[in-house]
């Protein structure tokens, strides 16, 4: 039985340290998996593995392991912030793939980037025609952008000569039927306010699963209930 629970002990502080390690090291470190971030997640899910399950090995020393762990990306994020050159080297760079419509074979053989890579990811953007690319760039988080050609781009407003408004942030004031006072306090919103523009469409704050203020200003309200005879369930 104590065995039990010091597994259970263990996996609880492996994923705590694990959530700490993430907040630390930032965003970046989720949004943009480089060839440090790879090295560094791989590192600490082995560690976090051996905390968790690995009874042979003590506590202190997989501490002390993942202590150095985070020290030592933290210091290289650091370092890549600071120095373009070790940046490179630590992060990666982009590679081009596609320049002037012309698929580079030199450059897709040093990162060994397959055509059916290139073409799934080119997929994935809408692009089924190679015709359509000017450029294209393996970024070093892995992923490609792509810039059309000019004649594929989409049309803007600002082609158009459309006039265009001011657009603010959205902002949540109703969360899983929760409302946020600090966003209302924020935006110089009161709750009085928001109950009153309830009451205009009927409805009462218990009735609201989400409420959000939008890019024009404009209340936009999810409801519990949805009034859909029949609500479509993809399985």
């Amino acid at each position: 039985m104590n065995s039990h629970i010091e597994i259970l002990f263990r996996s609880v502080l492996a994923m705590l340290l694990l959530l700490l390690i993430a907040k630390i090291l930032g965003k970046q470190t989720i949004s943009n998996m480089t060839f440090h971030d790879f090295v560094t997640g791989i590192t600490l899910g082995a560690l976090a593995s051996n905390l968790a399950f690995n009874r042979e090995i003590g506590s202190s020393y997989l501490l002390l392991a993942f202590l150095i762990m985070t020290l030592t990306s933290f210091i290289l994020s650091v370092i890549a912030m600071k120095n373009r050159k070790m940046r490179n080297w630590i992060s990666g760079s982009p590679t081009v793939l596609i320049e002037d419509g012309k698929i580079l074979e030199n450059n897709m053989k040093k990162v060994r980037y397959t055509l059916d890579s290139l073409d799934q990811a080119l997929r994935a953007k809408d692009i089924f025609n190679l015709e359509e690319v000017d450029y294209a760039v393996l970024e070093d988080n892995g992923m490609l952008s792509v810039l059309r050609r000019d004649e594929y781009r989409p049309i803007t407003k600002k082609d158009m000569q459309i006039p265009t408004s001011a657009q603010s942030f959205p902002i949540e004031l109703i969360m899983d039927g929760t409302v946020i006072h600090k966003n209302l306090k924020n935006n110089g919103l009161t709750h009085e306010w928001i109950e009153a523009e309830l009451r205009r469409r009927g409805k009462r704050l218990s009735d609201v699963f989400y409420g959000v203020k939008g890019t024009q200003d404009q209340l936009i309200f999810d409801y519990y209930k949805d009034d859909i005879p029949q609500p479509i369930d993809a399985e």
